[in-house]
């Protein structure tokens, strides 16, 4: 069982990214409150659960949170201010959105930069853990979020792009996703920043597609 909180006594969100390695399209995170001593066996790092089962607690995750959000930076942000920076940028855009403020944050990784609150411009107490939608069921919840979302995102643009395959990849560097781009170019979704072909080079001799 996850643990359901890492402070004591304070309004907690957990935070975490999906996106970061893939070579098309924004990067998502998601920021999500959980009820106080909140319980779901079910919860788990994204990674480890399959696409109907994500689905499925997304819709509980949306019900049970007392609040939470996604944020979203595009391939162009990425590229100027590289995706360390930007799934940052990303986590900070949905605690931006939370409905309720949080007091202290959790977020998954081993790397951060102090979230000020709107309010009142302090920083938050914040901590980063390794491996913690492993851990923490808000981290976890957080992982389902953004994972979800970005799929969604990434199957509509499919119907756009569909020789690229995103369907399937989503994104990420799979054979088939590089393959393409030797043959059709890049499309406005692809990170030009990137080795977009895996050969050490970047790709931006390709051009806008």
């Amino acid at each position: 069982m996850l643990a359901s909180h890492y402070y004591e006594g304070l309004v907690e969100a957990g935070c975490d990214e999906a996106g970061r390695g893939c070579l098309a399209g924004s990067v998502y995170a998601a920021a999500v409150i959980l009820p106080e001593d909140y319980q779901n066996a079910l919860l788990n790092d994204s990674k480890q659960l399959t696409e109907k089962k994500r689905y499925e607690l997304r819709e509980i995750i949306q019900r049970d949170a007392v609040a939470w959000a996604v944020g979203i930076v595009t391939p162009e942000e990425i590229d100027k201010i590289n995706i360390l920076n930007a799934s940052i940028l990303a986590m900070h855009r949905a605690l931006d959105q939370l409905q309720v403020r949080p007091e202290a944050i959790i977020i998954d990784g081993n790397r951060f930069k102090p979230y000020k609150d709107p309010a009142d411009g302090k920083p938050l107490p914040h901590t980063t853990i390794v491996k913690g939608d492993g851990k923490y069921l808000s981290i976890a919840a957080a992982s389902i979020l953004a994972k979800t979302y970005r799929d969604d995102y990434m199957n509509d643009l499919a119907k756009e792009y569909p020789q690229y395959d995103w369907l399937s990849n989503k994104g990420y560097p799979t054979k088939k996703h590089r393959d393409a781009i030797r043959q059709y170019g890049i499309t406005p979704y692809h990170r030009k920043s990137y080795n977009l072909l895996g050969d050490g080079q970047l790709s931006l001799d390709f051009g806008d597609y």
